[in-house]
């Protein structure tokens, strides 16, 4: 911990959609010394709103929150406010929810199960730069880098001006995977997805979700099943 994190307490946001749960760790951490909660959100918006005007040190961010999810909102504080660190505290520590947040600049990731003590040192740990993951999570990154997935393949021909990116969204969107779906297999947020989506439905003219569908076994970019 450096000299000026040890001086005063860091200043951190708390981002839960479940005001219960945003509560109860507001409390949580009144009770701890090094750290001052100066603002909560109830979704992703309020928070980058509030990461905006009181420029905090850290934001402890759940992910699964409405408007905006804590992944969209972890992506734009940490382009827009590189000077706030974003810790996960999440119900969820499966690869789906993991990966995504740290891709989207997150340094730390927790579990709500984690105590109030073990909460601040990961944002203590952040602030000094190194990682602020739960042992579980450790355990996560290790066995997903010692056994790597690979990418999925973008199709070899990209029609009527589609980039890879839509391309590869058209694809998922014929083999039937929703919104959600897309998002977690291409470790990016559901408005990302969208936005692909209404970017590959302006240059290909199509109306609907069964219209995408015809147009990529069309274009050749699925093939229908052997036999």
């Amino acid at each position: 911990m450096t000299e000026e994190a040890a001086g005063k307490p860091a200043r951190v946001v708390v981002a839960d959609d479940q005001t219960v749960v945003r509560e109860g760790i507001v409390m949580l951490l009144g009770l701890l010394p090094g750290v001052e909660v100066v603002g909560a959100a109830g979704d992703g918006e309020e928070a980058v709103r509030l990461v905006a005007e009181l420029a905090p040190d850290v934001v402890l961010m759940d992910l699964r929150m409405p408007r905006c999810d804590g992944v969209e909102a972890t992506r734009r504080i940490r382009s827009g406010y590189p000077g706030t660190q974003v810790v996960v505290l999440t119900t969820y520590a499966d690869d789906e929810s993991l990966f995504p947040a740290l891709k989207a600049g997150a340094r730390g990731y927790l579990t709500k199960d984690a105590g109030g003590d073990e909460i601040v040192r990961a944002v203590h740990s952040v602030l000094s730069g190194d990682a602020g993951l739960s042992p579980s999570v450790q355990r996560r990154l290790l066995e997903r880098l010692s056994a790597p997935e690979p990418e999925p393949p973008a199709p070899a021909v990209v029609p009527d001006g589609l980039t890879s990116r839509e391309a590869e969204v058209l694809v998922l969107i014929a083999e039937g995977l929703s919104n959600q779906e897309i998002a977690r297999r291409l470790s990016v947020s559901t408005a990302t997805v969208k936005t692909h989506i209404n970017n590959m439905f302006s240059k290909t003219g199509l109306k609907d979700r069964a219209q995408a569908v015809r147009y990529a076994y069309g274009k050749g970019l699925v093939r229908p099943p052997a036999g």
